[in-house]
């Protein structure tokens, strides 16, 4: 493929391939299944798992966006489907009125209640029980290593 420091070697190209076709897959399994068994989105589901574990089921919205890593304009048209669904509310923050407060709805209690479940099981079953203790350390520490590297390397880019 010409010149060898600008491409990816062959080893390379397979493992960022596959790596390319697990994420797009598990990504698109793991969403089917939540669609079919709780009529959520995987995004949906994101944003009530964080709202779940804050403190008082409330976060501010940057800090939200921040947590999920998602763009301002995706985090404001997913709150406010959200929202009109009735699983989370905007609220102003009284210490600060341009950063808006979201929190979880009693609707968003339980369907993060009712998702989690079957979403963790789907999630061992397609993800972990495939995988040896062995390799699950080593695909947290890959993971941990890359991640690191982004922040390092590509801070301004990152949401």
């Amino acid at each position: 493929m010409g010149d060898s420091g600008n491409w990816l070697d062959d080893r390379e190209q397979q493992v960022w391939r596959t790596f390319h076709r697990m994420r797009n897959q598990l990504t698109l399994a793991l969403g089917q299944s939540l669609q079919q068994d709780s009529g959520i989105s995987e995004s949906d589901f994101e944003v009530l798992a964080a709202l779940a574990a804050a403190p008082d089921q409330t976060m501010r919205a940057r800090t939200l966006r921040a947590e999920l890593q998602w763009e301002k304009s995706r985090l404001a048209h997913q709150i406010r489907r959200m929202e009109q669904r009735g699983l989370v509310a905007r609220e102003e923050c009284v210490e600060d009125g341009r950063a808006p407060l979201v929190r979880l709805t009693e609707a968003g209690r339980t369907t993060i209640r009712s998702a989690a479940p079957a979403h963790a099981a789907r999630v061992r079953e397609l993800f972990f029980a495939g995988l040896t203790p062995a390799q699950v350390e080593a695909l947290h520490e890959a993971a941990a290593v890359v991640l690191s590297r982004l922040h390092r390397n590509c801070p301004a880019e990152l949401p």
